[in-house]
């Protein structure tokens, strides 16, 4: 098996490499330089020989002479002390009088486009023995001024293994100081990554990486992670679903994506949310927030969502079944006292005072029914409230329906969600009102400017100071234990009715306020398409 290099070897590795391709173009720019400073200082050179062999005295009196055997003597001398490779001395037409290299002698040389003959020194580059050389034409002068000769001197150019050459000190130089920065360097970075990946390789980073994705996306749950700015920094598919915003969410802010004021508020808070209910794109959503923090500095927070649309049907219709059976019950219970006080009468003989206490009863009954048909024309609202005026027989309350209380035939649906809203602020108010000196809960329907206003009054102790909104948060309940057990109830039962009365208003885009004045008073609203309602 492969053994795969750790990251301090990889960067060293990778440092290496980056040191070598750094001096291969610093070998190949001092190489060009050299050779471009050696074509300029051996044409220097060149015509420095070929200067002072030209403005020789002596030159210039053999070549007026004929002092070939000089001139040759000179041409030689001039090659050795100034390391030139050829020399040689020629005529105002060209052949050549003496030279370094004998085979030139009598043969004419070719002057190109110099201006040598005409009295000017000229320097340049001409190929000698199939190489670059640097070549000098300096004229030789008359004491009159004519042009009688010239002298011409070639140099070689180094070539490029001569140049490296030459570098090469330098280089190694670069190479060695290069190395132990790179190599030290590579270390100290590899360190300083190893510490912030917490001790991990790549593979070990990636394959975390990859098995976080998994199961961000895997999980039915929604998660929304957001900076201290406000900006979606994750997210997965689930949340981006639930919340109805664009799939490039990441980096963007709430309000930029188009998340609902009431989840902004959710998400933005910077107190710890447990399982609060929030209404959203048409859902009832369950927001835990938690913030987070690194190393002691708070990064922003992680928000978990939880549809609960569903649940929150299921439960509405277990509260509607709770309703329904907490009425016959209450019911059965009456009517078996009454049977009883109607038995008790019969066996004393009372039989005109049965017959009034039934007349009774059945006038009663009729009133109430009949208040309540003719201030709400919804089948199943009037008959919850028929029922609940049973409970509240029972528990010894006055249920009343406000003299302006109208209420229209509503849509299933709706009839539905007011069921629940109603049933669950009644009992709460029949629960308060239970121990009070004054047994009281009056209950006002209608439908204003596209809404269904519902209205819940009792003669209760009333909602504690400061607790008005807390009280619709599923758990919260005002009740000591003691009460509770009074009341029948179980600690685990408390807090869920206007948590739920909370859900349904809030899903519907609506809203449910609790206030304190002369006892408790309950106003919830639930928008209504005008459609909706049948006339």
């Amino acid at each position: 098996m492969t053994r795969r290099l750790s990251l301090a070897g990889q960067l060293l590795a990778l440092q290496v490499v980056i040191i070598c391709v750094v001096l291969v173009g610093v070998a190949a720019v001092t190489v060009a330089q050299t050779i471009q400073g050696s074509h300029e200082s051996e044409g220097r050179r060149a015509r420095a020989a070929g200067e002072t062999l030209a403005n020789a005295k002596a030159t210039r009196d053999e070549f007026e002479d004929g002092g070939l055997r000089y001139l040759q003597i000179a041409a030689r001398g001039t090659k050795s002390a100034f390391e030139a490779d050829a020399v040689l001395i020629a005529d105002g037409e060209h052949r050549v009088l003496a030279s370094t290299d004998t085979e030139q002698i009598d043969t004419l040389f070719p002057v190109g486009d110099s201006p040598v003959l005409s009295g000017r020194s000229w320097s340049g580059d001409r190929l000698y023995e199939g190489r670059p050389a640097a070549v000098a034409m300096v004229p030789i002068l008359a004491l009159n001024g004519d042009t009688i000769g010239f002298v011409v001197v070639q140099r070689l150019y180094p070539s490029v293994g001569d140049a490296l050459a030459g570098a090469a000190p330098n280089l190694l130089t670069y190479l060695g100081l290069a190395s132990i920065i790179g190599i030290v360097g590579s270390l100290l970075v590899a360190r300083r990554v190893k510490r912030q990946t917490l001790g991990m390789e790549p593979p070990e980073i990636a394959g975390l990486v990859e098995h976080r994705d998994a199961m961000l996306h895997g999980i039915r749950e929604g998660v929304v992670g957001l900076d201290l700015r406000g900006r979606v920094t994750l997210i997965n598919d689930e949340a981006i679903r639930l919340l109805r915003i664009p799939g490039d969410a990441l980096g963007r802010t709430l309000d930029e994506l188009g998340v609902g004021e009431d989840m902004r508020d959710a998400l933005l808070t910077e107190t710890v949310e447990r399982d609060r209910p929030v209404a959203s794109a048409g859902r009832v959503l369950v927001v835990n927030r938690l913030p987070i923090a690194s190393r002691g500095r708070p990064i922003g927070s992680v928000t978990t969502l939880r549809d609960r649309t569903e649940l929150l049907e299921l439960r509405r219709e277990l509260d509607l079944t709770k309703h329904v059976t907490d009425t016959l019950r209450a019911q059965a219970h009456e009517f078996s006292n009454r049977l009883h006080t109607i038995a008790g009468l019969i066996e004393l003989g009372e039989a005109d005072e049965a017959v009034r206490f039934v007349h009774r009863v059945s006038v009663g009954r009729s009133e109430l029914t009949e208040a309540v048909t003719a201030a709400v024309r919804d089948p199943s609202i009037a008959a919850l409230l028929i029922a609940k005026a049973s409970q509240a027989d029972e528990l010894g309350v006055e249920l009343r329906i406000s003299p302006d209380a109208s209420l229209p035939a509503l849509d299933d649906e709706l009839s539905t969600d007011v069921a629940t809203v109603v049933g669950n602020l009644v009992d709460n108010a029949l629960d308060a009102a239970a121990t009070a000196p004054e047994r009281w809960v009056e209950v006002a329907l209608g439908v204003v400017d596209g809404e269904v206003d519902i209205v819940v009054r009792d003669s209760g102790p009333g909602v504690p100071r400061g607790m008005e909104r807390e009280v619709f948060r599923r758990g919260m309940s005002t009740k000591a234990e003691a009460e509770r057990s009074t009341c029948g109830g179980h600690a685990g039962e408390r807090g869920i009715g206007l948590s739920l009365v909370h859900l349904v208003c809030t899903r519907r885009g609506g809203s449910v306020t609790a206030t304190s004045v002369g006892g408790s008073t309950f106003a919830a609203r639930l928008p209504v398409d005008p459609a909706l309602v049948r006339s």
